[in-house]
């Protein structure tokens, strides 16, 4: 009974948050207020990773399932990094669907928040935490559409799993775990997972992307080495001058133009649309081999976010050299990050990086830490995918729907090199103005989460009754 007070005041601020956003639903639902209660609570559990500590999220889940009967366990190698899992059971008669997200968040820096990061503060219409948009707004979401199917007793085609996975945000070692000691618990025709996101072009006007694949973060470390001397003497071999001339012509190359099922479709449908008027010529010279160069740099002076999907992209972002200002170093260092293509492998891009550097001084190796296998892009023709969509369209302020490549990566890859089809949802309408995935004040706003919530639960209704 102490806990009413807080349900009731979840409930005003919703309520009023939808009021007050010109939101057309109205009143918020049970599920609604269930899924925002559940976000708070998550939000309130701290699980940056490093060290992570994701039990938190996972008893916390296996309480609530629990206690609606839908029971659950505890998955992992370390006690306090464990998964949790738990099933809906079906008929059968179709393969399972399954419902997932991560339950660790990237560190804050609480001295550049205006609220308390890992309070689950509401306030001005938002919920606000680290995670809120990465990704426990999804996580919140899919435990109210699990405990609602079992409630509502719905009969199902399909199971239905919910999967609560850790470190995903690091080292992708709860799924790695998951893929290969739990794999059967999990299997599942698709799964819906992050990486979609819904992109306001304006008022009334939504594109909602739905990921179907995803770059591959592949670090590479340049090594630059030369003699070592004191500063007044400047010398030609030095390995700092040499490391910079080597990161400039780096940055200044050209990678190779390569377009997949899902970038060509995503272009096609692009093009249509009357924002991306002024560079949809740009956009139909890129199967061209002899104006497709051009025509990428046209588009990446007005949308370098499109050009970066077009191909393999490198960024310098770290350098080491040096012990004192006064002694040339031997050996000079940056990190670079490479987001490379599904459709190339990371020797052929470590290779090209070598050539286009062109130096025997300077080394180009891996750097090792995650990376994901890559994988061919999910099926536009599933049952999922094709649910998706369709119920996308009929959304109020929906502009189009396509299928997309995400530039950062998710651990869905893991999925997909087994053979499952796995979709990012684009669940919570988000101006580019308030996307904070990994930035300070991370907030979701009320009336796009309970959009959301009410979007998963019609798209698993579709696939799974």
């Amino acid at each position: 009974m102490k806990t009413l007070p807080k349900i009731r005041s979840l409930r005003r601020c919703l309520a009023l948050a939808l009021v007050s956003a010109g939101a057309s639903y109205g009143q918020p639902d049970q599920i609604e207020q269930r899924a925002l209660g559940y976000l708070v609570a998550l939000l309130k559990l701290d699980t940056s990773n490093p060290p992570g500590n994701e039990t938190r999220v996972a008893r916390y889940l296996k309480s609530i399932c629990d206690k609606e009967g839908l029971g659950g366990e505890l998955l992992g190698p370390e006690p306090d990094r464990l998964n949790f899992l738990t099933r809906l059971r079906g008929s059968g008669s179709a393969r399972p669907l399954l419902l997932m997200a991560h339950s660790d968040v990237v560190p804050v820096e609480p001295s550049h928040w205006t609220v308390a990061p890992f309070a689950g503060v509401i306030r001005d219409g938002h919920v606000w935490g680290r995670g809120a948009q990465d990704t426990k707004a999804l996580l919140a979401a899919e435990l109210a559409v699990m405990v609602e199917l079992k409630r509502s007793a719905a009969p199902l085609k399909r199971d239905v799993i919910f999967l609560s996975e850790a470190d995903e945000e690091a080292g992708s070692t709860g799924i790695q775990w998951l893929v290969a000691n739990a794999w059967e618990k999990m299997n599942a025709e698709f799964a819906i997972n992050e990486g979609g996101f819904a992109h306001l072009l304006g008022p009334g006007k939504i594109i909602f992307n739905i990921q179907t694949s995803e770059k591959i973060p592949t670090r590479v470390k340049l090594v630059a080495r030369g003699t070592a001397g004191h500063g007044s003497r400047p010398r030609e071999d030095n390995a700092v001058t040499r490391l910079a001339q080597a990161i400039v012509k780096l940055a200044a190359s050209e990678q190779p133009i390569r377009l997949s099922s899902t970038t060509r479709e995503y272009l096609r449908e692009i093009a249509k649309l009357p924002e991306y008027a002024k560079i949809s010529p740009a956009l139909a010279q890129l199967e061209n081999d002899g104006q497709a160069a051009a025509a990428r740099r046209q588009i990446a002076r007005q949308n370098p976010t499109l050009a970066a999907m077009l191909s393999t992209s490198v960024s310098p972002t770290m350098l080491q050299a040096g012990v004192k200002i006064n002694i040339i170093p031997t050996v000079a260092e940056a990190g670079v990050d490479v987001r490379r293509l599904p459709e190339e492998t990371r020797e052929e891009v470590i290779e090209r990086i070598r050539k286009i550097i062109n130096d025997p001084a300077v080394e180009v190796v891996g750097a090792g830490g995650q990376e994901m296998p890559a994988t061919e892009p999910s099926s536009r023709t599933s049952a999922l995918y094709l649910a998706m969509e369709q119920l996308l369209r009929a959304e109020r302020d929906a502009l189009a729907v396509m299928p997309n490549m995400s530039l950062g990566a998710t651990d869905g890859s893991y999925l997909r090199a087994r053979g499952m089809g796995v979709y990012g949802i684009p669940l919570f309408p988000t101006p580019q103005a308030e996307r904070r995935s990994h930035g300070n004040d991370e907030r979701m706003s009320l009336e796009s989460f309970s959009r959301g919530v009410r979007l998963l639960r019609e798209v698993v209704r579709k696939v799974a009754e």
